[in-house]
């Protein structure tokens, strides 16, 4: 590598890249560690808690919500289903749509584990005051928006 070209350590900012990468790693690690009694990871409950928010999802629009290929849930959701935690349905417009929804103990999963994920951001972000995390989601929806502009170019 000639004098001219940078390492990234050299770069003023990957000491923030690296920061928010190590920060979203303990954070995955820790969720997936308090949800572990639950026996369930966190890919299930992000399907959980949009069914939640959103009740009666395409597979599709899941994955649009999720930022994922449809292929990357299509082998959770059947596990899901087996567990009794979701159900699709057909949309009453479109014959050849399957909505998902909760089921009861989905519904009732959900929440119990959204209470944990409550739980463990409070935990995590109580060292910042809530100015401070408002400026890095601020931050970070802008970075969002950046980097979903050069894919969409791609």
């Amino acid at each position: 590598m000639n004098k001219n070209q940078s390492l990234p350590w050299d770069h003023p900012r990957f000491k923030s890249w690296v920061s928010v990468a190590r920060a979203c790693q303990l954070m995955q690690a820790t969720l997936t560690r308090e949800l572990a009694p639950l026996d369930i990871k966190p890919p299930h409950l992000d399907i959980l808690a949009n069914l939640y928010r959103y009740e009666g999802l395409s597979q599709q629009e899941l994955a649009r919500k999720l930022l994922v290929g449809r292929s990357n849930i299509s082998m959770t959701l059947p596990q899901m289903e087996r567990r009794g935690l979701i159900e699709r349905r057909g949309d009453s417009r479109d014959k050849r749509v399957l909505r998902l929804h909760l089921t009861a103990d989905g519904r009732q999963l959900a929440e119990r584990a959204m209470q944990i994920q409550t739980a463990v951001i409070e935990r995590s972000l109580s060292a910042t005051s809530l100015e401070q995390c408002l400026g890095i989601a601020e931050a970070m929806e802008r970075i969002i928006l950046a980097l979903q502009a050069e894919n969409d170019e791609a």
